[in-house]
């Protein structure tokens, strides 16, 4: 693997960089206290501005007007970007859009990428992804009660989800549902895109997540498909291919995701090395920054986000390069080690504030509440060591 970063996405770093620090940060004590629909206005004019820098969309198509980056270069964008918890949004490449985007343009008829694919790539709408189910195991996908079942031209879906990010405010949600109950496991269900004015889709409401209900695109929704009928031709790829398409949107996505929690332990590091180093704690003016356990934590903290970012890279690399599958492992250990260095890092930046650190006067607080989630989806961590340790072992010969 070449460790070299090209010229070109060094100067694209420094500008995205800039760009977070100097017109994102500075929103964000705003962003902590208002509901996320009324900061859009402001947030529409960053993104014009990000558009005429031609930074819009860095992992998106270029033929659909996105930078056309590739995994790698992605990664180290996302990292940045990660900062700010309005970086991925203001840039055009939040999720679950991103991951919504990269299955249409693979799988998508060009009547779907027409009306769908395009204005979402623009950001003139938003879109969600419906899979996860109240009753239902996440741990465990091939596991569904919803289901779409044929009726002359069109399905008609029924069943409930939860956890359907952004789903307040999305012009379409693309749904995981049964079709094919009488399958293989792995082949039983479809995604569909369903508009969100569909008569049947009910957005029940957003949930309270440790105690923030959200709005717009910064909320989980439960949704109640009743009778919902869409015509067959919203179908997205094969039929009995939901779990198949699935796969392959959370490969990349986790990759993304990874490197994002990079961004945040980076800058909860450089917040946590900040207070510690102003924080004077005895009468002789010494501070926090002098005692050995700050400094154990500092040192710590940024061994762990080196080995995490040089892992997820490598991941990127092989997905590029060998495919996901033969990344499958890797994907794996990145996903639950990245996500507890995660948790590690910004616990310690908190422990560092003190009080404040409990507060929304900084972003610390929001990371520790809203990223504990990173354990979870995409596949608990439990699930995750489990299926790679079996295949470890079995290349080892421990296990038959």
């Amino acid at each position: 693997m070449d460790f070299a970063v090209s010229e070109k996405m060094q100067v694209i770093i420094a500008m995205m960089k800039e760009f977070v620090e100097k017109e994102l940060i500075p929103l964000e004590p705003e962003f902590l206290i208002k509901e996320f629909r009324e900061l859009l206005p402001e947030l529409e004019e960053k993104r014009r501005i990000v558009k005429q820098m031609e930074l819009w969309a860095p992992n998106h198509p270029k033929e659909y007007g996105g930078m056309g980056l590739d995994l790698i270069e992605h990664g180290l964008v996302s990292e940045v970007l990660g900062r700010s918890p309005l970086g991925h949004y203001v840039f055009g490449c939040q999720a679950p859009d991103a991951g919504n985007i990269e299955i249409l343009h693979k799988y998508g008829t060009e009547a779907q990428k027409a009306q769908y694919l395009a204005p979402l790539v623009e950001g003139k709408i938003r879109s969600c992804f419906s899979m996860t189910e109240v009753d239902m195991p996440g741990s465990n996908p091939v596991m569904m009660d919803t289901t779409a079942i044929k009726d002359g031209e069109d399905y008609v879906i029924n069943g409930q989800k939860w956890y359907s990010t952004g789903a307040d405010g999305s012009a379409f949600a693309i749904v995981m549902a049964v079709t094919n109950p009488g399958e293989a496991p792995h082949l039983r269900a479809s995604m569909i895109i369903v508009p969100t004015g569909t008569p049947g889709f009910n957005l029940v409401r957003n949930i309270s997540v440790m105690g923030h209900t959200g709005s717009d695109y910064f909320s989980h929704a439960e949704i109640l498909y009743q009778s919902c009928r869409v015509p067959q031709k919203n179908l997205l790829g094969p039929e009995g291919w939901g779990f198949v398409i699935a796969q392959e949107r959370l490969g990349p996505g986790r990759i993304h995701h990874c490197m994002r929690w990079i961004g945040i332990c980076q800058r909860s590091l450089e917040l946590m090395c900040r207070r510690a180093a102003q924080r004077v704690i005895a009468m002789d003016g010494k501070t926090l920054a002098t005692r050995q356990i700050i400094q154990a934590w500092v040192a710590e903290s940024a061994a762990e986000i080196q080995a995490a970012r040089l892992m997820t890279l490598h991941a990127a690399w092989k997905i590029e390069n060998l495919g996901a599958k033969e990344a499958r492992d890797d994907i794996s250990l990145i996903k639950f080690y990245v996500a507890d260095v995660l948790q590690k890092v910004i616990d310690r930046a908190l422990q560092v504030h003190g009080g404040l650190g409990m507060t929304d006067d900084t972003i610390i607080a929001f990371f520790y509440r809203h990223e504990r989630a990173a354990r979870i989806y995409d596949g608990a961590d439990e699930v995750h060591k489990m299926s790679v340790a079996k295949r470890i072992m079995r290349q080892e010969g421990g296990m038959r």
